[in-house]
């Protein structure tokens, strides 16, 4: 029988890395909001502490270019998510997650479906891993789709990270996601945009690592 993680649980949303990359994750502590056969709803809340991969002078991987940005030397770094909350959603045998994004007055902004790999749990460790696949959409309140990060999936083919088929299968991917959202099923359905987390609910500890990281303040020379 299979065992879901309950509600309030700390666990770990990470985005693995690839190639020579293998071991420079994203790692994300979260809180579990709903576990069950249709799949993780979990909160990254503000001021989350996490661990992220950057280039090696500590600034964010977009800065090297759409191709570079795959193939530039990268160094972990110790953060915290300085952004309002996100409240992710995982269906269950879906390539992808649908994040719900919030205004800092609370007024909801819409809908990242983000291209990723079907997440693999590992439930003793209360970790759930996936892999990211570049290309994303927005879907706003109205339900307008936008392609985010096309160029950056082309750079991705150029750079190696994927062949032209799984590119192909990673649109293919996102056209499924479009027909979901114009059906508008789960989860974009489940009414998430008037959630809000309960007030009690503390910020997970910063995920452990053994590698060199990179200090905010030392990179400024602060």
């Amino acid at each position: 029988m299979t065992q879901y993680w309950e509600p309030g649980t700390t666990i770990e949303w990470v985005y693995e890395g690839t190639g020579r990359h293998t071991d420079k994750p994203n790692v994300r502590p979260m809180t579990v909001v709903r576990d069950d056969a249709d799949g993780l709803v979990a909160w990254l809340a503000p001021g989350t502490p996490l661990l992220k991969a950057v280039l090696v002078d500590g600034r964010e991987l977009r800065h090297a270019g759409p191709v570079q940005m795959f193939t530039a030397e990268r160094a972990l770094k110790l953060d915290v998510w300085r952004g309002t909350g996100i409240l992710k959603a995982s269906p269950a045998g879906k390539p992808w997650s649908v994040w719900h994004f919030w205004a800092a007055d609370g007024t909801f902004r819409g809908w990242y479906v983000n291209l990723e790999r079907e997440h693999v749990r590992d439930r003793e460790a209360r970790r759930t891993s996936t892999v990211d696949h570049v290309l994303d959409l927005w879907i706003n309140p109205d339900r307008s789709i936008e392609w985010k990060d096309e160029d950056e999936l082309e750079g991705a083919v150029s750079a190696g990270r994927f062949t032209a088929a799984e590119a192909e299968r990673i649109v293919a991917d996102a056209h499924d996601a479009i027909r979901d959202i114009e059906a508008w099923t789960a989860p974009f359905s489940d009414g998430w945009q008037t959630w809000s987390a309960p007030p009690y609910w503390r910020l997970p500890d910063a995920p452990t690592t053994h590698e060199p990281t990179l200090v905010a303040e030392e990179l400024h020379g602060g």
